[in-house]
């Protein structure tokens, strides 16, 4: 039988986790109580924070028992979202906490698949909450008034939240059947490729494009670590700029995981790395001034890549790629990778493309598996996006 797990801190926010559980129980969910707490608890619970702590690699003793509740909270971290992956009977996962609890309940919502209903309810909830959610679909709720006991509006919010994941799960999405989806990547200056792929597709798989944003290729990879992608076409892959200069649309280090961890059938190219993405012209580091920039908005600076710098962005994308066994193509358009990287355009620069390329086309193991294609088109032209659905094609039937 399906649960809902409602989790919370039993030691310090027992009355409104005991409230929480039992609005739930009295929609008729079976509920879980799991104390995520450091200290004894206050109310009833059906999973102890010992069997939590347990999961810890280092076992009960490196997260309880201590006296800094720092070193504790991490700890509690790491073992909740172990125990939370191994549990079969999540129907839906609600927490309650300040900031030590929405830190342990939301690094365990996040390795649980997107779909999955994940309710917080936070004091941190009206502030900046993208560390607790990044790209998973954790709804967050403010407390409004402290967790400190209960009062006359803390009800009426714990009551909602309740009913909001009774509601959830009582009542799922139907499943949808039919086409495959497929993972796309996209900016821009890559939007003519991405979109002529997605309509060429469309009749035949349910094309998800990604905002190449640092979240939208992080959001992608999840979808494909959570078995709900058939492929990945990404051809804007340059989060990778940003990750290794300070740009603020970063991939992290664990971009093209994924693909590795899924095997999926993967085309990829060179999209837009010729750019670095910064905020507005005074948020650019000093260590740039000089550089070629290009307005893209008020509010958003681009700084063209040099030689120096593409070489070491094609080394980096191609050793990801090695380690990738599942079926891989990845293609270099030879007369540019942007709407500014064309001939008159404002980042258009032979020897900075060509680093790239060499980069990437000499770090590159070929193998029957993972191939390189380089093309006489602009990434932008007709033809390359027919190369990429040839591509594509070419290695699903395979």
């Amino acid at each position: 039988m399906k649960r809902v797990y409602a989790v919370g801190t039993a030691d310090t926010k027992g009355e409104e986790f005991a409230f929480v559980a039992d609005a739930i129980a009295a929609a008729g969910i079976a509920v879980v109580r799991v104390d995520i707490g450091i200290r004894e608890p206050t109310v009833r619970v059906d999973v102890a924070s010992a069997e939590v702590a347990s999961y810890h690699p280092q076992g009960v003793s490196a997260v309880l028992g201590g006296n800094d509740r720092g070193s504790a909270v991490a700890a509690m971290t790491e073992a909740f979202a172990r125990f939370l992956e191994t549990r079969t009977d999540i129907a839906g996962v609600i927490g309650i906490g300040g900031g030590g609890g929405t830190a342990i309940a939301t690094a365990g919502m996040r390795r649980l698949p997107l779909g999955l209903p994940k309710l917080m309810i936070s004091t941190l909830a009206s502030g900046d909450v993208s560390p607790y959610v990044d790209v998973s679909d954790i709804v967050m709720m403010p407390a409004v008034t402290d967790l400190a006991g209960l009062n006359r509006l803390s009800r009426v919010v714990l009551w909602n939240a309740a009913q909001a994941i009774a509601g959830m799960v009582r009542t799922p999405a139907a499943a949808v059947a039919g086409k495959p989806a497929i993972g796309l990547t996209m900016f821009g200056v890559t939007t003519p490729c991405v979109t002529a792929i997605a309509e060429r597709l469309s009749a035949n798989y349910d094309c998800l494009v990604f905002h190449a944003t640092g979240t939208g290729g992080r959001a992608m990879e999840k979808l494909a670590d959570s078995g709900l992608l058939s492929g990945i076409i990404d051809i804007t892959t340059t989060e990778v700029c940003d990750l290794l200069f300070g740009g603020v649309l970063p991939a992290t280090e664990d971009r093209f995981g994924a693909v590795e961890r899924s095997r999926l059938p993967y085309v990829g190219s060179v999209g837009a790395l010729d750019m670095v993405n910064f905020w507005a012209p005074s948020t650019v580091p000093e260590k740039y001034r000089g550089r070629l920039f290009y307005p893209h908005n008020p509010n958003v600076t681009l700084m063209r890549t040099l030689p120096a710098e593409c070489t070491e962005i094609g080394r980096w994308i191609a050793a990801r790629l090695n380690r990738c066994d599942g079926p891989v193509r990845f293609l270099i358009p030879e007369r540019g990778v942007s709407a500014l990287d064309i001939e008159g355009g404002a980042f258009f620069d032979r020897a900075a493309d060509a680093a790239l390329f060499s980069a990437i086309e000499d770090t590159l193991v070929q193998t029957e598996r993972r191939q390189l294609q380089r093309l006489p088109f602009h990434i932008n032209d007709a033809g390359f996006a027919e190369a990429a659905l040839a591509a594509f094609r070419d290695i699903r039937r395979g």
